[in-house]
């Protein structure tokens, strides 16, 4: 599996942990490419492994022309991962997700910001996963530990129901 970045590769693998999937023994990896646009460097990486390598990719909406030009199987998330677990799980769940990791404080005082006047909560949300290094990973990760597994995403849910 291809995806984007850290975070994609981290909350794939929570979900496969929490669905009692063991990725690594059924032979599948997942690969952070530190970008969309460095598909076609890990597309070639991948096909000198053998003709029955089977690849799929996860991609932000934005990022999709680089995906579908390069592999039959992208599952695309609507705006980005983020946005994909934040309707799933709902803005109230989010912050309460954020106010046990003890962010909450921070996140009301992003909130307050001019720049963040007349977005909405799950607009902001999204900001807030990215507003500080390794954020977006660990969210990843606990955001997908607090999904009901009868509302994950569906590109998740395909993403790994093809491998």
């Amino acid at each position: 599996m291809l995806v984007e970045g850290v975070s994609d590769q981290v909350a794939v693998e929570t979900l496969a942990v929490r669905a009692g999937r063991d990725l690594r023994a059924e032979g599948v990896s997942v690969l952070p490419m530190g970008g969309a646009t460095n598909i076609a460097t890990f597309i070639e990486q991948l096909k000198r492994l053998g003709p029955d390598v089977r690849m799929a990719g996860l991609c932000d909406e934005r990022e999709e022309r680089f995906f579908q030009r390069q592999l039959a199987h992208v599952y695309i998330c609507v705006v980005d991962l983020e946005d994909e677990l934040i309707r799933a799980l709902g803005a109230g769940a989010v912050e309460q997700v954020i106010d046990d990791q003890g962010d909450l404080g921070s996140l009301r005082i992003m909130q307050k910001q001019p720049d963040q006047q007349g977005r909405t909560v799950e607009q902001q949300l999204r900001r807030f996963m990215g507003t500080r290094s390794g954020r977006k990973i660990h969210y990843a990760s606990v955001l997908v530990e607090a999904l009901d597994l009868s509302r994950v995403p569906r590109p998740l849910e395909q993403l790994l129901a093809y491998v």
